[in-house]
């Protein structure tokens, strides 16, 4: 959707791993201008004067079998520096004459000590010391060193885990420094990208703002575009962006599905329509949903379910007004990312979500989402840039498929009444404790299974809620919040007393990974 407006950049050649997006994010926070790309792309570049820099990412081949993915050696030439992560160093290895094997031995996965070897502008302010605890997620290890390349790092399992070639500028890593796990990963980047690259801090997230209105308006001319308003912060960015772009000519279609937080729906209608004048359409659609939900188990059924009626919708509304042809979604990279590979490469796909892979093949309108290509702060940024509200710019991430998927097994209205009131005491009693904005993410769920408790002389037999709350940078991945005891005496008590139907709740301490952060 139109020309970068940064011509410097960062390349990064994506192999299929599941952070790749991740070392883009590490390079703009550093100010500079990142593109991904696929290996098979490569070709298509013409011109390399503004490549300042190249990354190639980890990923889930191996370089031992034949049939490996590659890049042209030529790229090793051109007096570009290259930074190659894990199988990117692998490729490397094996590129310029190293050995690689696969071995259960060799194999690291989670935390390893790296212990410094060489001093090296890659590794500048990164050691503490000599040792460094970082990221690791292989079984091929580089077994013997390529030529012309020194040994800067290892680790008691890899003995190559850093190497460079300084007069070619190639440098590689076992570890992932793009991780949070990694400490201090970042200097790595800022070594490799003004140390190494010598490119200049040129980018910032809302200059993007310009960019993303001027694509809407080159791709949509005269025509008309659907919104899908939610009220959450992705969709509430996407159709104010999308009004400065086209004004009169944007719908917005607020559908009422009966699965959203308590009250949010009519508050964000109010919102929307009286104080940023957009044409607003609200739409009670709950006992449609509630009916083709009902005996669906399968969380996969739920979000195709929840995707194909979004689009029936809509499809249907559009034809109520003339000229609609596009459907704007407010979809972010983390939802491209585990529904399938934003890029084309062999990440794996880990859920289907409801604006991406829950959308059906055969589609009306096309797709318009500008901000697929962004992390949630990223969107934040650029929400406060176009005058979206704090209270609605600084909301926790909801999902597409709504209370659906925190819903464990079957969905009816009594389920969903009793978790839409369980959740918002929990999400009041974060906001009156000063802690929902140190939380990435926080909700209520429904388990399937009651339990005995006792009220009074009485016996129960009710619902299990269980609380979930992570800190996080962007959703990739995550670790829960750790809350002082005297919180869950309050909110157990609250919840167990205020809401009928539950009689237990549980918390969720368990990370991502190896978790999601929702449920389904």
């Amino acid at each position: 959707m139109g020309r970068k407006i940064f011509k410097e950049k960062i390349l990064i050649i994506d192999f299929g791993s599941q952070v790749t997006k991740l070392i883009a994010r590490r390079v703009r926070d550093l100010g500079v201008f990142s593109e991904i790309i696929t290996a098979k792309n490569i070709s298509k570049i013409k011109d390399y004067n503004y490549v300042k820099g190249i990354i190639l990412s980890g990923g889930p081949a191996t370089v031992t079998k034949k049939n490996h993915q590659k890049v042209p050696k030529e790229i090793f030439f051109k007096n570009i520096p290259i930074l190659g992560i894990c199988y990117g160093l692998q490729l490397i290895a094996n590129l310029f004459g190293g050995s690689i094997k696969a071995s259960k031995k060799k194999r690291e996965f989670g935390r390893a000590i790296l212990h410094k070897k060489k001093k090296s502008l890659l590794i500048k302010n990164f050691f503490n010391e000599n040792n460094k605890s970082v990221w690791m997620s292989h079984q091929d290890a580089v077994t013997k060193l390529p030529k012309g390349f020194k040994v800067i790092a290892s680790t008691n399992k890899s003995k190559l885990t850093i190497i460079e070639n300084t007069q070619k500028k190639i440098y590689g890593i076992q570890f992932h420094p793009e991780v949070t796990h990694t400490e201090k990963g970042k200097e790595i980047f800022k070594n490799f990208l003004f140390s190494i690259c010598l490119i200049k801090k040129k980018w910032q997230v809302t200059s993007e703002k310009n960019r993303i209105i001027n694509n809407i308006k080159h791709t949509v001319k005269n025509d008309k575009v659907v919104c899908a308003l939610s009220g959450g912060v992705d969709s509430s960015v996407v159709a104010l962006l999308i009004n400065k772009a086209i004004g009169k000519n944007l719908v917005c279609i607020m559908v009422d599905t009966g699965l959203m937080r308590k009250n949010e729906f009519k508050y964000s209608y109010r919102i929307f329509k009286k104080r940023y004048k957009l044409n607003v359409k609200l739409i009670n659609a709950s006992k449609l949903y509630f009916k083709k939900l009902k005996n669906i188990n399968d969380p996969e059924k739920k979000r195709k379910i929840i995707g194909n009626l979004f689009i029936k919708i809509f499809e249907k509304e559009a034809k109520k007004h003339k000229g609609i042809k596009y459907l704007a979604q407010g979809t972010l990279y983390p939802d491209v990312i585990e529904s399938r590979s934003a890029t084309g490469s062999q990440s794996s796909k880990i859920k289907s979500h409801h604006n991406v892979g829950g959308l059906p093949k055969n589609m009306n309108l096309k797709l318009i989402e500008p901000l697929k290509e962004f992390f949630k702060d990223e969107v934040r940024i650029l929400g406060k840039s176009v005058g979206l509200l704090d209270n609605i710019r600084n909301k926790h991430p909801f999902p597409g498929p709504g209370l659906a998927i925190r819903i464990i097994g079957q969905i009816n209205p009594q389920k969903v009444k009793i978790l839409q009131e369980a959740d918002h005491i929990f999400i009041n009693e974060l906001k009156k404790h000063n802690l929902y904005h140190k939380i990435w993410q926080a909700y209520a769920g429904l388990l399937p299974m009651k339990t005995v408790g006792v009220m009074g002389d009485s016996r129960t037999y009710e619902y299990t809620c269980l609380l979930r709350a992570v800190t996080s940078e962007d959703g990739m991945t995550a670790d829960y919040f750790n809350f002082p005891k005297n919180f869950f005496d309050i909110i157990a008590n609250k919840i167990v007393n205020g809401v009928p139907g539950i009689n237990r709740v549980v918390y969720d301490i368990t990370s991502k990974p190896p978790s999601t952060i929702e449920l389904e």
